[in-house]
């Protein structure tokens, strides 16, 4: 399962991942962006309404995606340090 998602991130283009990141990851962009503000609401106490939980896993899913893209392109160029 994991080897069947990293390969499929792989395949992703980086400029789609950005354009997620800059859309859904930042819209709504004022006052601030939502995922700013639901990583708020979590740091501060728990999120209590399940549509809290929901708009934060869909506005970090590109940020999540663009960890994991960055994480597996050092890994394939070696630049990770395994000491």
């Amino acid at each position: 399962m994991l080897k069947a998602i990293s390969e499929l991130v792989a395949k992703l283009p980086w400029s789609m991942i950005i354009l997620f990141c800059l859309t859904l990851g930042l819209a709504p962009f004022f006052p601030i962006p939502h995922v700013w503000e639901k990583l708020k609401m979590f740091s501060s106490g728990p999120l209590v309404r399940p549509i809290d939980w929901f708009d934060l896993i869909m506005h970090a899913a590109p940020w999540i995606l663009l960890l994991i893209k960055i994480v597996l392109t050092m890994k394939e160029n070696g630049v990770t340090d395994n000491s």
